[in-house]
């Protein structure tokens, strides 16, 4: 059974107080080159440097307990039919003083430590280094093409280029005779991902491992080949250091690096990545998830919405979301625009409508919602507040919608339709905020009274022009995508 009530004295200071607290991971998020995320019986799991890795019940709250022998640095893992791909590199990165490295490939029936299932392969080598070679046999990652079925593995540092592998997508073993070709150079930790006719190499450019002073980013190239030549949007190949800006720091965050792509939903995408050093954190390196959009067909990270006082219009029509209330007129000294002598006068601001003046007229209790023209008025002003402790999901943490300056909440109703309601805690208050891959978001109520578990299905929904209400999301349709603006 769920959780009635989540808010905690640490919620109500953030709501009272107006804190914003940090869109990050919670638990023990601490991890350096993680692996991209993937599903197992419901959990998830990410591996890094050293061997171990994080698991989530969630997507939210991450801790300790991911198990992959071998050690080295900066895994990949796939899952692949009924099974799971581990790509990891054992050496090189200069550790121990060489760059003599090897990539070694394993599987597993699970991820799950605890099943009586679990057990790796035998580890496989698929790629080395010599020390003498322009490469490095280190941070290797996985894309098994949609297109083909064939199987790839892309390795390498600064010291040397980025190379190009095919495996064999039953054995993970490499193909008999294959020749690992050069496609980058100027950066390390790449990924490779497909997309509506376009392969895209990611790599982590910048300096690493030092913590605060590190100054990795994440620049990514395309090609219509998997093999290349990858290329950025000014036309800069990438095997001649091009590439295209994805993430850099932010939000007291530095160093991203180690792209990773989860396709969440239709639409929904996150990309996973470590920081370098969270300034919040004690500077630790820190496991970072955030939307990932697609913009002129090129990948950019996108924000988890923060703290504060927004309209919520409609992609549908451009209406704002507002509380059913009769509309209140503004006082205003008509205007002689006809008169020219008249509007030489000083112009005097109009100050705005405040809730006092208007708020004695809403009834105590319940009251509906609907749509209509933005008018900066009182009943169009939501306080969006993130809910860390009362849990989340891979896209970010949940969220508490209230009419600014009140305890009125908005809530999901049996029925499928939305009210406010004084906040009572209840999980029908709590909202999934979810930037989509076009920039505009999805808001989810995360429960439906009478129905069990998390809601997976139903969004906010605007079925017409001004009548907002719940609806199974359908990305192809502007009724089931919002803008947050700040006015």
């Amino acid at each position: 059974m769920m959780k009635k009530k989540y808010l905690s004295g640490i919620a109500l200071l953030f709501s009272l107080f107006g804190l914003t607290p940090a869109a990050a991971q919670v638990g023990a998020p601490y991890i350096h080159d993680p692996s991209t995320i993937v599903e197992c019986d419901g959990k998830y799991y990410t591996f890094g440097t050293g061997g171990g890795g994080l698991i989530s019940d969630d997507g939210w709250s991450w801790h300790d307990g991911a198990v992959r022998p071998g050690g080295g640095a900066a895994p990949d893992v796939m899952k692949m039919g009924d099974r799971y791909l581990v790509i990891y590199g054992a050496t090189g990165g200069g550790l121990f003083g060489n760059h003599n490295g090897r990539i070694l490939t394993m599987w597993n029936k699970t991820l799950d430590p605890t099943s009586p299932d679990f057990g790796y392969t035998e580890a496989t080598e698929v790629a080395s280094s010599d020390g003498m070679e322009d490469c490095d046999a280190i941070d290797p990652s996985l894309l098994l093409d949609p297109t083909t079925g064939r199987l790839w593995a892309t390795y390498g540092t600064y010291f040397g280029a980025i190379r190009l592998v095919e495996l064999n997508p039953v054995t993970g073993e490499r193909i008999k005779g294959n020749v690992e070709q050069d496609i980058a150079i100027d950066c390390e930790a790449s990924d490779l991902i497909y997309r509506n006719g376009w392969y895209y190499l990611l790599g982590t450019h910048g300096t690493c491992c030092d913590g605060v002073n590190s100054t990795y980013n994440i620049v990514v190239g395309r090609s219509r080949s998997v093999e290349g030549p990858y290329v950025d949007n000014v036309g800069r190949d990438m095997l001649h250091g091009g590439g295209r800006m994805v993430i850099a720091a932010g939000d007291r965050k530095t160093g991203p690096g180690h792209f990773g792509r989860t396709i969440v939903d239709e639409g929904v995408e996150i990309m996973s990545c470590h920081y370098e050093a969270d300034l919040d954190q004690g500077g630790r390196s820190v496991l970072g998830i955030r939307p990932l959009l697609w913009r002129n067909g090129w990948p950019i990270a996108g924000e988890q919405l923060k703290q504060g006082d927004y309209e919520i219009e409609s992609e549908r029509r451009g209406y704002s979301l507002e509380l059913a209330v009769d509309f209140v007129r503004m006082q205003q000294e008509r205007q002689g625009w006809f008169n020219r002598e008249e509007l030489k006068k000083p112009a005097q601001p109009i100050a705005d409508q405040t809730l006092e003046e208007v708020q004695a007229g809403w009834a105590q209790g319940e009251v509906g919602v609907r749509c209509s023209d933005y008018m900066f008025r009182p009943w169009q002003h939501w306080t969006v507040t993130p809910v860390p402790e009362a849990g989340g999901t891979l896209t970010g943490p949940l969220y508490t919608i209230r009419i600014a300056g009140t305890d009125r909440a908005l809530t999901a109703t049996a029925e499928l339709e939305l009210v406010t309601r004084p906040a009572d805690g209840s999980q029908e208050q709590l909202w999934r905020i979810e930037q989509l891959t076009d920039g505009t978001f999805r808001i989810m109520p995360h429960a439906i009274p009478g129905q069990e578990g998390r809601n997976r299905h139903y969004c906010l929904y605007s079925a017409g022009d001004s009548t907002p209400t719940l609806a199974p999301y359908d990305f192809n349709s502007d009724n089931s995508k919002w803008n947050f603006k700040k006015h």
